[in-house]
Order: structure tokens, then C-alpha cells, then sequence
């Protein structure tokens, strides 16, 4: 892992998920870029003094001296953005698989030279968007594709938070320090961190490609370089019309975030916060609320799921079902096989290139006062 040390949310999460199934296990680290906090770091978790390391590129010279056997097997990065780009490039390059935190990168160059790398090297390489690993979700995914829902003509997605309702990043929330920070976060704040969740779930799920996007962009905290909060317009080329709404300033709300996609034969409905449901209101029959760990669930709907139905499962199984997708793709590549889709179910390196080109379009459309922006 490199970053995720002390005082960091999003590294203790991808630990407890990676760890959940007992597949994957944490040997090695450069777990901040301050030497000395990256090596304390390393000591709270276990890790062997050879393999606790204070830089990244020390981390992965360690790795280049091993012989094959003994290395390690992927590379897992959940540093801030900025980072992204140099450590997933040099891994890759150097023949390691990588899962990397959302954004992916910077920007669009930066996305394609990294797609390429991992096109050119064959390597594994997962991006989490960790909502895609709801089992709900992917119910979701299977009605719309087999046509429960007829055309789809309208996808709305929500996503919001209250954590940045006051000035937190000046009472030193080090998350909101860095996500504000242009230099760290990228050219978006809030559109960045949550807006680009909710077009990966919309694409996830429906499968429809981008036409062209009109964004209304705000920073209501005062100061603020970047946005915290967004309203969107999508249109897709198939004819669907979308709308994503992305805001951290709605006080009182902690993690709302909502999924609708209707077409001509009916509607599907899906929370976070009540994440083991699924409502589906068809136009010519009743409502029904289909629930996690149902046998009538579609296959990787099934898969996803770990306990018997009316036992909830949410967040970190959600993360820990993402690298069970990366897992399964290395386990594949290394005995020479083609991955099992169902098993190797997991976002890939051009569903972050593709996070990243929203990202630029989204701010180019709130630029120019709200005009359509061609996606592609």
C-alpha cells in the first residue's frame, strides 16, 4: 500500500476490506510521504521492518530487488490525487498490478498515458468506485441491461453531504484540507470526490454513453477555490436525458446518496443508506422491493453477497467486493487464463479515464456559464 497511514479514512478502509475475505493480506507499505509518520505507520499494522518503507520509490525498489516469487503481488494506492499518476505509472511500468483511488489522475494526458502503460504491459489495474460493489447494484445493472426497464429515458442520480456545511478545513480536517486544495484534489472539489461516483454508478449501471454534459458549479464556503456543490444536465446518445446532483454542504445530511433510472417499461430505485434494496415499479404491475441475499437475485447480484438475506452488508463488503474483482483478474493472469467475468467484476482502468474526462468536461461546462459541453 502506499499511503493510508495514521490519521488517514479512506487507507483503514481499503485495509478492512481487502482483509475481509482472507484472500488478500498487507506485506508491504510506504504508507505516507513523511518518512517517519510512513514507517510508525507501518509499525502499528505489523509490518516486517524489510518491507516498512519511508517512500514510495524505496517501496518499489524493495519490491524490483525480490526475486518474482517473493514479491508482492499488486500495489494498492490511496494517497491524494496528485499523487495517483507518478506511483501508478512507475508500478506499472514495472510490471506490478495496481488498484488506485478514485479520481484516477490529474487529467485527460495523464489518463491516457496510464491507460496505455497498462494496455502495453498487460497488467492488472482496478479503480474503486466502490458503489459498483453493492450486490443492489449489480441487480440494478442486470434489470436494466436484460430490458426489465424497456428504453431508459432518464437517469438522476443524487450524492449528498454535510460535511463541508462549515469551515472544517480550517479547524485542520486534513481530508478537507487537501480536497480543497487544487494542487492536490484536481480541477474539481466536490464534482471530483462524489460527482464522479455518481457517473460511475449511472454508467455502471445503465450502461449508456455520455453526449454532452451542462454544469452549474458553486463554492458556497467562503474562499473556497473549488466546487462544493454541483448541479448537472446529461444527455446521452441514445436520447436519455440525466441529471446528477452532487453537493458537501447539505447540512445535516451524511451520506445520501440516491440512484433512479426509468425507462419505458418501468422504474428502479437504489439507496446507500438502505443499500441491501432494490425497488422495482414497473409500469404494468405492481411495486416489488427486492432484497439482498434473495435466491431469485440475478448471479453476480448473488455472488456479491456474503450472508444470508435480512443480514445486512454494506459499506467495506461493497469495497472488499471490488478487489475480489481485482483478485480474480490477477489469480487468471498469473496461471495465463482468461478471468471469469462474473468473478473479475471490478472497475478498470478506462472507467477511470473516463471518471477523469467527466471531470474536465463537467468544469469546462461551468466555465463557459453553463453551456453544453460535448462529452467526447
Amino acid at each position: 500500500m502506499v499511503g493510508g497511514g495514521r490519521d488517514a479514512f479512506i487507507g483503514a478502509v481499503h485495509r478492512k476490506a481487502m482483509a475481509l475475505d482472507g484472500q488478500i493480506e498487507l506485506v508491504a507499505g510506504a504508507l505516507s510521504s513523511e518518512p517517519g509518520k510512513a514507517r510508525a505507520s507501518g509499525q502499528d499494522l505489523g509490518l516486517a521492518d524489510d518491507r516498512n518503507h519511508g517512500s514510495w520509490q524505496e517501496l518499489l525498489a524493495d519490491e524490483q530487488r525480490r526475486p518474482p516469487g517473493e514479491r508482492i503481488d499488486f500495489v494498492s494506492i490511496v494517497t491524494p490525487n496528485h499523487v495517483h499518476y507518478e506511483v501508478a505509472a512507475a508500478f506499472v511500468e514495472a510490471g506490478f498490478h495496481v488498484v488506485c483511488d478514485k479520481p484516477l489522475v490529474h487529467d485527460s494526458t495523464q489518463a491516457e498515458a496510464l491507460v496505455k502503460l497498462v494496455r502495453k504491459g498487460g497488467t492488472v489495474f482496478g479503480v474503486t468506485y466502490n458503489y459498483t460493489g453493492y450486490p443492489m447494484v449489480r441487480e440494478a445493472r442486470h434489470l436494466v441491461r436484460t430490458g426489465v426497464l424497456g428504453e431508459v429515458r432518464k437517469v438522476t442520480v443524487e450524492y449528498n453531504q454535510g460535511w463541508l456545511a462549515t469551515a472544517v478545513e480550517e479547524q485542520g480536517n486534513k481530508q478537507a484540507g487537501w480536497r480543497l486544495d487544487p494542487a492536490r484534489s484536481g480541477s474539481a472539489g466536490t464534482m471530483g470526490d462524489i460527482g464522479s461516483h455518481a457517473e460511475n454508478l449511472a454508467a455502471t449501471v445503465t450502461g449508456l454513453s455520455l453526449e454532452s454534459i451542462c454544469a452549474d458549479l458553486t463554492a458556497f464556503g467562503k474562499g473556497r477555490q473549488l466546487d462544493d456543490d454541483g448541479h448537472l444536465l446529461l444527455r446521452y446518445s441514445n436520447g436519455a436525458r440525466g441529471v446528477i446532483i452532487a453537493s458537501q454542504v447539505a447540512a445535516g445530511v451524511e451520506n445520501d446518496l440516491r440512484l433512479q433510472v426509468s425507462g419505458t417499461l418501468g422504474t428502479i430505485t437504489w439507496r446507500q443508506e438502505e443499500p441491501n434494496q432494490l425497488v422495482h415499479s414497473p409500469i404494468d404491475g405492481p411495486r416489488r422491493i427486492l432484497t439482498r441475499g434473495s435466491p431469485w437475485l440475478c448471479e453476480s447480484a448473488r455472488l456479491a453477497g456474503r450472508l444470508p438475506a435480512g443480514h445486512p452488508e454494506a459499506f467495506i463488503e461493497a469495497f472488499a467486493n471490488v478487489y475480489l474483482g481485482v483478485a480474480a483478474d490477477i489469480r487468471a493472469h498469473l496461471a495465463g487464463l482468461k478471468a471469469d467475468p462474473l468473478a473479475a467484476d471490478y472497475p478498470r482502468i478506462e472507467d477511470g479515464a473516463r471518471g477523469v474526462r467527466f471531470i474536465e468536461k463537467v468544469v469546462e461546462s461551468a466555465l463557459s456559464e453553463r453551456k453544453w459541453t460535448a462529452f467526447t
